[in-house]
C-alpha cells in the first residue's frame, strides 16, 4: 500500500473524473478538492487487503480506480459477497454504525481510494455544509441501491424451486 502524495493525484485524476462518481456526484470542486487534500490516497496492489474483520471501523474510502472484493464474515464463517467498483464508497457501514469492521476487502486490481476519517467527514461538516449535505445523500443512495440488490437476490432465490 503506497500513500499518494496531492499533486500525484491531481495528475492522475480530474477534478470533472472525480465529480461524475456516484459517491463524489454533484459535490462542488472546493468539495472534493478539500477531501483529496486531507484525506488520505491510498494506491493498492492487486491483492492487498484494505481493511481486516474486526480493524476499527472509524473512516471509509471512496474507489477512484479498480475494484474491491468484499468478504463477510459472520459466525466463524467467511463468504464473498460483492464487488465494489469505482466510484462506490467502502466501509461507511462499520462508520455510522460505530463498530469494527464485520468483513474484509481485498483489491480486486491495482486500485486507488480516498480515505475519509470520522474527523474528515466531521470537518467537511463545519467547513462546507453544502457539500456535506450531498455527500451523505450520495453515501445513503448508494446503500439504498445495495439494498434492492439484496431485495431481488431474496426474490431470485425464493422463486426457485
Amino acid at each position: 500500500m503506497q500513500i499518494l502524495a496531492s499533486n500525484q493525484v491531481n495528475e492522475l485524476f480530474h477534478p470533472d473524473y472525480l465529480r461524475e462518481m456516484s459517491t463524489l456526484g454533484a459535490l462542488s470542486r472546493d468539495g472534493i478538492d478539500f477531501l483529496v487534500a486531507n484525506g488520505r490516497v491510498l494506491r493498492l496492489d492487486q491483492g492487498e487487503w484494505l481493511f481486516r474483520v474486526d480493524d476499527p471501523g472509524n473512516l471509509f474510502y471512496i474507489i477512484l480506480q479498480g475494484s474491491f472484493r468484499f468478504f463477510k464474515h459472520h459466525h466463524g464463517k467467511v463468504t464473498y459477497i460483492r464487488n465494489h467498483a469505482c466510484g462506490e464508497e467502502l466501509g461507511f457501514i462499520a462508520m455510522i454504525a460505530l463498530h469494527t469492521r464485520r468483513g474484509s476487502a481485498q483489491a480486486g486490481e491495482a486500485s486507488v481510494v480516498l480515505e475519509i476519517t470520522s474527523q474528515l467527514f466531521n470537518r467537511l461538516h463545519r467547513e462546507l455544509p453544502t457539500d456535506f449535505g450531498l455527500l451523505p445523500l450520495n453515501l445513503a443512495r448508494g446503500m439504498a441501491r445495495r439494498i434492492r440488490e439484496l431485495n431481488n437476490l431474496l426474490v431470485d432465490h425464493d422463486a426457485d424451486p
